[in-house]
């Protein structure tokens, strides 16, 4: 009796290891297929004069593994003619920024779009914590927001956009949206106005009840547009035009006072 309890035992025991082990394959072999997943990082420029160092800190900080960068120009070839780093996508379009994260995203070949702004530092490792982060679920993000500043004021004006950005599900374009490809096609692309067109995209994604993930990990962008015109009349003023937007008045009515 005691040697058919043994059996048993082993019989058993045999069973549920390699049951464990095919499942711990199994998982790993989904994880690392989720990692494969190709990314598309999308820049819209205009008149940029510093890109070989945006791009040089874009890869040093993230590792492409079979992903790929599309810089799209609104002026003719001003910026790419500048490129020297290789195996960059360099094209021009119709100026404008909707209409050019739209015509690059048409010739992306990624199943994720990462719309990135040229004075926007990515955290490290971005790219794979945007893989992990989009599931069944999750069709859409962004990052937290931070200033590439050690003023108080900015460091608050970046932490109160980080919590509206979560309370509502509705980052701005610096926070760098991703977004899955084929929800970016089936809702319309960016509506092509002059400006709102990242909330005009949230705004798409939640009517369709898709879910949206803020992560983290933050950003670093520039304060210059900040700190041309003031901080506080630029507040001021970003938050009149998102007030305007929402009770109905057009982009297009709205962008004199942007600019």
């Amino acid at each position: 009796m005691f040697p058919e309890i043994t059996h048993e035992f082993f019989l058993i025991f045999y069973i549920r290891y390699n049951s464990k082990v095919l499942c711990s394959f199994r998982l790993l072999s989904i994880y690392n297929k989720g990692l494969s997943i190709k990314i598309s990082i999308i820049i819209p420029v205009y008149k940029e004069k510093k890109i070989n160092l945006f791009l040089q800190a874009l890869l040093e900080n993230n590792s492409l593994k079979n992903d790929e960068i599309i810089v799209v120009d609104g002026h003719k070839d001003s910026t790419i003619k500048e490129i020297h780093l290789e195996n960059i996508i360099k094209i021009t379009s119709e100026k404008g920024r909707a209409k050019q994260m739209n015509k690059a995203a048409h010739l992306a070949s990624g199943s994720i779009l990462l719309f990135l702004h040229a004075d926007t530092i990515l955290p490290k490792n971005a790219l794979n914590l945007i893989r992990e982060s989009l599931n069944n679920d999750i069709v859409a993000g962004a990052f937290d927001l931070s200033f590439d500043s050690s003023k108080k004021a900015l460091k608050l004006i970046s932490k109160i956009a980080s919590i509206r950005s979560r309370l509502t599900s509705l980052p701005y374009g610096d926070q760098a949206i991703f977004i899955k490809k084929d929800i970016f096609e089936n809702i319309g692309f960016y509506e092509e106005i002059p400006l709102m067109e990242d909330v005009n995209l949230m705004q798409k994604l939640k009517k369709k009840r898709y879910k949206i993930k803020i992560l983290k990990e933050k950003v670093r962008t520039s304060p210059r547009k900040w700190e041309n015109k003031g901080l506080f009349y630029t507040t001021l003023r970003n938050w009149l035009l998102i007030s305007l937007y929402f009770i109905g008045v057009k982009p297009k009515n709205l962008v004199k006072y942007y600019t």
